[in-house]
């Protein structure tokens, strides 16, 4: 089965259809038939974004349950540890928290192919093992 990861850009696009870049995303993701995979991290960050609009929080849900979004926890110490360890190596780029629980979970789950609108990022970024990422939006 193809698995992508999912970064907040092309999740609040999906579910916000002012986004700019809404049917781009919508698109992509809608002929998607693999499994889609996220962090905690990523989850948070897109509710503090669609939360400004009455029913986002809901459409969050809804489009995690829908898309049977599988969602990994990334808090325990040693993820913190690690995770902060990538931010301060790609500090120019710049890496925040959500950037950084992809970058691990994509060796994790030993998958590099990812749906991000951060382009500049992702294309700079290598995991811990050195492999780097296949931007899906791209093709």
């Amino acid at each position: 089965m193809k698995v992508w990861l999912l970064d907040t850009g092309p999740l609040v696009a999906y579910l916000d259809k002012r986004d700019h870049s809404h049917t781009e995303v919508s698109a992509c993701l809608d002929s998607f038939t693999g499994r889609l995979c996220t962090t905690s991290a990523v989850i948070t960050e897109a509710m503090h974004f669609v939360s400004s609009h009455t029913e986002g929080a809901s459409a969050l849900a809804e489009f995690a349950a829908a898309a049977g979004l599988f969602v990994y926890e990334c808090a325990d110490p040693l993820q913190l540890k690690d995770a902060t360890l990538l931010m301060r190596k790609y500090a120019d780029t710049p890496m925040d928290f959500a950037d950084a629980t992809l970058v691990l979970l994509a060796d994790q789950l030993n998958t590099y192919e990812i749906a991000t609108l951060d382009r500049r990022g992702f294309s700079a970024y290598r995991t811990p093992r050195g492999k780097s990422f296949r931007l899906v939006l791209d093709r």
